[in-house]
């Protein structure tokens, strides 16, 4: 095992995501991570794509016309190479976002808010700024995005560690004993 690398039950933890001061600041990134250049959006697992087509009514009405009319025309994900992605708004908006004045947010997650669906968002999403690859078995990393420096900022003033920022998506991904045990070896260390 590399320096610093956490292990625990099959799960590698790469030190930066422990040790990196974290927190987002939407009213300075403007909700960045929603709308990154790029062909398609944020990946998705084979049954988030089901509980989306499940909730996507309740979902549509968070989101701008431009939007919805996207994906009656075009669906909402894309299969590119195995690997499932929400469809963009001009290479730009996931085909989730919609506005709050100048911040980007999301319509799934809105909803869920508001109360009216049981999903929050795709785990990738909530995950973010983690990334996990495949190495034999998941590898937590941070992935390093310009516009997430007000986050880095913030960080210094909260003491949150991207670990403990995103507490609640990684125990919805791997559940509290987990979460659990990697904070007792973080502290340990």
């Amino acid at each position: 095992m590399y320096k610093g690398f956490i292990e625990i039950d099959g799960v590698i933890v790469n030190p930066d995501v422990i040790k990196t001061e974290f927190t987002c600041d939407l009213s300075k990134c403007k909700g960045a991570c929603c709308t990154m250049e790029s062909e398609l959006g944020a990946p998705l697992e084979k049954d988030e794509v089901e509980k989306i087509k499940e909730i996507l009514p309740i979902v549509l009405e968070y989101l701008p016309e431009k939007h919805k009319n996207a994906i009656a025309n075009e669906g909402f994900y894309e299969n590119s190479d195995d690997l499932l992605m929400t469809k963009s708004i001009n290479n730009r908006d996931c085909v989730f976002v919609f506005y709050e004045g100048d911040v980007a947010k999301c319509g799934i997650e809105k909803a869920y808010f508001d109360g009216k669906v049981d999903f929050r968002k795709p785990i990738s999403c909530h995950l973010f700024p983690i990334r996990i690859s495949d190495f034999g078995g998941p590898v937590l990393r941070y992935e390093k995005y310009k516009d997430c420096a007000p986050a880095l900022e913030k960080g210094k003033e909260t003491k949150l560690t991207i670990f403990e920022f995103c507490k609640d998506a990684l125990i919805r991904m791997f559940g509290e004993t987990w979460y659990k045990k990697v904070k007792k070896q973080t502290e340990s260390n």
